[in-house]
């Protein structure tokens, strides 16, 4: 009986694989510009996670777009365009500074800004109060 139990269990491991991709270039080059490319894009699925690291269906599309794409001889910019156009800004790594973008570049520099004011208005505060003395009775 023990034996029946432990049979499926040790057969487990056969049955949970991972899938792994794998891409085939005619350059070392296209290849390495492959490699670039999946660690630039951003998983829209994914929080912060590159393709390159998703195990989400997406990212394993849009792996299998971006090798399409390189073979096809698109370039870089043109293959990053035509995420973004798909997915949005968001998509890359570097969004581009516009408008819209803005507050993406901005936010962090107001945010360091504000706590800087903020230990600053502390330490003002904590210089202006009296020293309490100690009574000796």
């Amino acid at each position: 009986m023990r034996k029946l139990i432990l049979l499926p269990l040790m057969l487990l491991p056969l049955l949970v694989s991972a899938a792994i991709d794998v891409y085939q270039f005619d350059t070392e080059a296209d290849e390495q510009r492959f490699r670039e490319l999946i660690k630039e894009l951003r998983c829209p699925k994914c929080q912060n996670q590159a393709i390159s690291d998703s195990d989400a269906d997406i990212a394993h599309d849009m792996r299998a777009q971006v090798a399409s794409m390189i073979r096809q001889g698109r370039s870089d910019d043109e293959i990053v365009d035509y995420f973004v156009e798909r997915y949005g800004d968001f998509v890359s790594y570097e969004p581009p500074v516009r408008a819209e973008t803005l507050v993406l570049w901005l936010l962090p520099l107001l945010a360091l800004g504000l706590g800087a004011g903020v230990v600053a208005g502390m330490v003002r505060r904590a210089r202006s109060l009296p020293l309490e003395e100690e009574d000796d009775q």
